[in-house]
């Protein structure tokens, strides 16, 4: 059985929205989808398109790329959520202008106060280069904290490298 909070991560194309969409129908609750994305141009519209036709019938899809911690309240016990991804959440928000420190505390705060069990798929940005750009750097640093910050109230911490789950933390149900 799957623990209250489960944190996926890998890079990109890594196939960790996959493994963890496997993990939310193996836990035997309603699956729930928590989509952070928004499809800003045609090649995001086609990503998306994949991961949805990957989900089938049972899914629950909720929309919600800024309000993270607004959506999980809705989610009761009998519920399995994916949240995809915590990197495009952080992204929109900074691109609004909010504290993504404020933000992180807010979001920690409502999945520690959840019913459901939930699964975060997040990026991990700080393995390549550093970003020429000061607006790069800073976003590559927040993550990195919400990244180390979700990791620390996880049950379960998992990295995917080529499809393959390497467990950093906790057992695998």
């Amino acid at each position: 059985m799957l623990k209250k909070l489960t944190f996926v991560l890998g890079g990109a194309a890594s196939g960790k929205s996959a493994w963890a969409e496997d993990l939310v129908t193996g836990s035997g609750l309603s699956p729930v989808y928590l989509a952070t994305a928004e499809a800003g141009d045609g090649e995001m519209s086609a990503k998306i398109a994949r991961h949805a036709a990957r989900r089938d019938e049972r899914w629950r899809l909720i929309e919600e790329p800024l309000d993270i911690a607004g959506a999980l309240p809705g989610l009761g016990g009998g519920d399995c959520c994916l949240i995809d991804c915590a990197t495009l959440w952080l992204g929109n928000l900074m691109g609004t202008g909010r504290d993504p420190a404020a933000a992180a505390q807010d979001l920690l705060a409502a999945l520690d106060d959840c019913r459901a069990r939930v699964v975060v798929v997040s990026n991990e940005v700080g393995q390549g280069i550093v970003p020429a750009d000061a607006l790069s750097r800073r976003f590559r640093e927040a993550q990195g904290r919400l990244n180390a910050q979700l990791a620390a109230q996880a049950d379960l911490v998992v990295q995917v490298i080529a499809g393959l789950p390497l467990v950093l933390k906790g057992q695998l149900p």
